[in-house]
């Protein structure tokens, strides 16, 4: 039984792979029987964390941002589920935005991280599901541990992952500059919305949040109520794009759920659906803080699926 280290060296701009001997180096501190793969495009971490846990692995360890742990994640799961309940899930964060780790009150950096794992516990956490519709119409599954949204924030991490400039000051810099100018040309959209039994609305969105984290957009709290094993999701529905402009800083401190236009739910599964009023205009959905599709979409939280060491 061994550990494998999936890395993405591109994360953190490059930092990653010029940091890499030095993390090597702790890692092989923590884990003495330590094997590593390295990605060399998106969508390998899934499918290198996958092939791991079939041959036996007993720990994978995601080195690199959201993307890559969110990645690394989907590898846990297939069509019919879990594919190793007891396997255990660690991470060292090395990107542009490190959003997951803030909900646990995490250090930013590598060493930071390391350091945490000589001593952290396992736990069960919560693990999101969502089924939607790929841009280019195909039914898609995807897993999520941080958040999942849709409407303006789909369109700005969408924006976010084609940049490039405003990537290299930062992922907080990128998804903040992002988000303004997202805001002056986004049209709100009716979307209907169900959560359980309890709740069915046709509604005015800038963005609704899904969330099992607390963080998401480079350091946006947009669910400071939220815990990752708990059972259940905050929902958070926000309305008016442009009311939104004046309200931005609000987000990164979590006031913005006492505004108006903005209301806290909680919920274990959230339908949404694009209504005529729409006008056929894409809803875009992101993933911890990747993008995953349009709506219509479903989605289920899946109880204490991950075993998360933290």
């Amino acid at each position: 039984m061994t550990a494998l280290a999936v890395v993405n060296p591109r994360s953190a701009g490059g930092r990653t792979r010029r940091d890499w001997p030095l993390i090597e180096a702790a890692l092989g501190d923590v884990y003495p029987d330590l094997q590593i793969a390295m990605t060399q495009k998106r969508g390998d971490a899934t499918e290198l964390v996958r092939e791991a846990l079939r041959e036996g692995h007993s720990e994978i360890v995601a080195v690199g941002g959201d993307g890559t742990i969110n990645e690394a994640v989907n590898g846990f799961f297939d069509e019919e589920g879990s594919i190793a309940p007891d396997a255990v899930f660690s991470f060292v964060t090395s990107g542009t935005g490190g959003d997951f780790r803030k909900s646990f009150d995490h250090l930013p950096g590598h060493v930071a991280a390391i350091a945490r794992l000589k001593k952290a516990p396992v736990r069960p956490i919560d693990v999101g599901r969502i089924s939607c519709v790929s841009l280019t119409g195909e039914s898609v599954v995807r897993y999520f541990v941080n958040i999942g949204s849709f409407g303006l924030s789909g369109v700005i991490v969408d924006w976010v992952n084609r940049a490039r400039i405003a990537k290299l000051f930062g992922g907080r810099f990128a998804f903040a500059f992002h988000s303004a100018r997202a805001m002056l040309f986004y049209r709100e959209r009716m979307v209907r919305i169900r959560i359980d039994g309890d709740f069915d609305e046709i509604a005015s969105i800038a963005t609704v949040a899904v969330a099992n984290g607390q963080y998401f957009g480079g350091g946006m709290r947009v669910a400071p109520g939220a815990i990752p094993h708990d059972g259940v999701f905050d929902i958070i529905i926000m309305g008016g794009g442009r009311r939104a402009v004046s309200d931005l800083k609000l987000l990164y401190t979590g006031d913005h759920i006492d505004t108006p236009g903005v209301r806290a739910l909680r919920g274990k599964k959230i339908m949404a659906a694009p209504v005529a009023e729409t006008g056929g205009h894409a809803v875009l959905i992101e993933v911890d803080g990747e993008s995953a599709g349009r709506l219509p979409a479903t989605f289920e939280i899946l109880p204490r699926a991950l075993n998360l060491r933290c």
